[in-house]
């Protein structure tokens, strides 16, 4: 089969589609999921097409229907549970971090929870400090959760339904600025590995470390920085908990610097988790200190010239990598 031109929001709906054709024990769930088509529209027409049983809406209670999808995870289902922003996924903490992540753990681990947590994360909309949360690191410090983030089209479709074959929870954070990214789908929907980094771009310079919503501004400055003479490689996390540990140290050692992008603020992020990383591994690797570009540490602001000021952008990304090379190469 040729590749198909597709947005990010059309694979995320293909991944749902073909995850309820599959298998009869799937069933998504959550706020305006159904007759409105989902927040985000993607999962418009999966009520028409599946019905009620396999297309819930849900009350306005973020603990209540998370609970739920949990319970039915216990039970033998397979749950979706969308959230519609990460900030909304706070109200729900308890019953994912204190429930779904521990339950395997305190049942000596007779009790699955096979349930797949769905939500948008990041800025970029104008949403103003209470919807433009990027929290992933949040999630990824908790054992007994897998946390992907999906950046390109391919992992858009298939992560679900790798995520589906999990015995644990798996949090899945979709970049709202990446719904409407174009790019080729081909072949069939089929689960995607779930384990593993993997390199977006090639290069000698210096390393851009990154997931999710950033990754397209890496791609971006690496384009910038090669008209320039500097090669960067960008290394796509895309899995947040368990961190290939193997691949961010594997880039490093190939090109010997490294700036870590990230969506969320510098205090506490999951950059500094990266960098950690590279100390303890790979230090005596590096032949420069390794850089940060994350979002500025105030609450995201709503008028746009500030909210752009506030993110990490292509010119920041493109300085600080250049900040590194140029001691050595004198450009």
């Amino acid at each position: 089969m040729s590749p198909a031109r597709a947005t990010y929001r059309d694979a995320l709906r293909a991944g749902l589609r073909a995850a309820l054709q599959h298998d009869e024990r799937v069933f998504l769930m959550g706020e305006d999921v159904g007759r409105y088509g989902g927040t985000y529209a993607v999962s418009h027409g999966l009520l028409a097409e599946f019905g009620e049983d396999r297309v819930r809406d849900t009350p306005l209670s973020e603990s209540g229907f998370v609970g739920c999808g949990i319970g039915a995870a216990i039970n033998g289902m397979k749950p979706i549970v969308e959230v519609m922003t990460v900030n909304f996924s706070l109200l729900a903490l308890d019953q994912i971090v204190n429930n779904a992540a521990t339950l395997r753990h305190m049942s000596g681990g007779q009790v699955g929870v096979p349930v797949v947590i769905r939500m948008t994360t990041g800025a970029g909309r104008q949403l103003a400090a209470q919807h433009s949360h990027s929290l992933e690191c949040w999630y990824a410090h908790v054992p007994g959760l897998r946390v992907l983030a999906p950046a390109t089209l391919d992992d858009a479709r298939g992560m679900l339904l790798a995520a589906l074959q999990c015995e644990d929870p798996v949090i899945i954070f979709e970049h709202a600025m990446l719904l409407n990214a174009e790019g080729e789908l081909a072949g069939e929907p089929a689960p995607v590995d779930i384990s593993h980094a993997a390199v977006r771009r090639e290069g000698r310079d210096l390393s851009l470390v990154t997931y999710g919503g950033s990754l397209p501004r890496c791609l971006a400055a690496a384009e910038q920085l090669a008209a320039s003479g500097i090669e960067a490689e960008v290394l796509d996390l895309r899995v947040l908990r368990p961190l290939d540990v193997e691949a961010i140290v594997a880039t490093v050692r190939r090109t010997r610097r490294a700036v870590v992008v990230d969506e969320g603020w510098k205090t506490g992020s999951l950059a500094a988790e990266v960098v950690a990383t590279l100390v303890e591994h790979a230090f005596y690797e590096l032949d420069a200190p390794i850089a940060r570009v994350c979002s500025a540490e105030v609450p995201i602001p709503y008028p746009k010239h500030l909210e752009d000021a506030a993110l990490p952008s292509v010119p920041r990304i493109v300085a600080a990598a250049r900040a590194l090379v140029a001691p050595t190469t004198g450009s």
